[in-house]
């Protein structure tokens, strides 16, 4: 993979082109002061994954018996319903 550097300056103004270009595969490289600092690269098609129904990243899958269950008096009136 190609690697290129651009200062922070340059970066901040030709951010689209920069991202079109590291889009299509080009490495490239935002240093300030000649010291690099962050990488710009294409996400690849493992990053982008569609969620799995019914799943969550805990993996807790739980739902109350009484969860559609109507709300206590109390609970309403803390509402003020």
């Amino acid at each position: 993979m190609a690697s290129t550097q651009f200062n922070l300056y340059e970066a901040k103004t030709q951010l689209s082109s920069l991202v079109e270009r590291a889009a299509h595969g080009e490495e490239i490289i935002i240093a300030k002061g000649g010291k690099p600092l962050a990488k710009l690269v294409p996400i690849g098609p493992e990053s982008i994954s569609p969620r799995e129904p019914g799943g969550n990243y805990l993996g807790i899958t739980y739902l109350a018996d009484d969860f559609d269950a109507p709300l206590p008096d109390e609970v309403l009136r803390d509402f003020g319903l």
